[in-house]
């Protein structure tokens, strides 16, 4: 044995494969994180952006009469463009039309405005009230491929907020929770 070896620190080892796999994985997790975020920014961005005036409308509701969006100023407006044959729409909607009952008394007004297919609309919505959730009934109307077009829906569900003067405040494409719904009520209630 020589003198070399003794007292001396031991050589260092190479990173191993273990190691190199984990800094992989934890690279590819941030990068993973980086692209959903890009994503759901690209998404809000191509709705009508925070601040501007929402689009004009007039829609004919379910129960009869239009509703017009002149009509609502002085209230905020929760404006869910959704269709009884999509899913995540079908999932959400008890929890708006929970929330609208719970705050319509402070100036929240609901519009659930069907994308349903055209002369079928109406039957289609009929069925799915009747059958599933009778409390939608008041709430609904019927927006038409223009108006799509203005708010730029290319999915469904896609909920608006609008404020006391017509102005869009928020925009979400993709289904929500209770909770993150009701956040948005209360701030959007909550500014003059």
């Amino acid at each position: 044995m020589t003198q070399e070896g003794i007292g001396a620190p031991p050589p260092a080892k190479p990173v191993g494969g273990g190691t190199k796999l984990l800094l992989g994985v934890l690279a590819g997790l941030g990068l993973v994180g980086v692209v959903y975020l890009g994503v759901l920014e690209a998404r809000r961005s191509q709705l009508v952006p925070d601040g501007a005036a929402s689009p004009s409308f007039v829609l004919q509701k379910h129960e009869g009469g239009e509703l017009r969006l002149e009509d609502l100023r002085g209230q905020v407006v929760m404006l869910d463009f959704w269709a009884t044959w999509c899913p995540p729409c079908r999932e959400e909607m008890p929890a708006l039309v929970k929330l609208a009952k719970e705050y319509e008394s402070q100036g929240l007004v609901f519009v659930a405005a069907s994308r349903d297919d055209g002369a079928m609309a109406p039957k289609m919505v009929e069925n799915f009230v009747r059958g599933h959730l009778p409390e939608l009934k008041p709430y609904v109307a019927y927006a038409g491929d223009d108006m799509a077009r203005a708010f730029q829906v290319s999915a469904l569900p896609t909920l608006y907020f609008l404020d006391r003067e017509g102005k869009v405040m928020d925009a979400q494409r993709g289904a929500m929770s209770e909770d993150a719904i009701r956040r948005r009520i209360e701030r959007a209630l909550k500014q003059q």
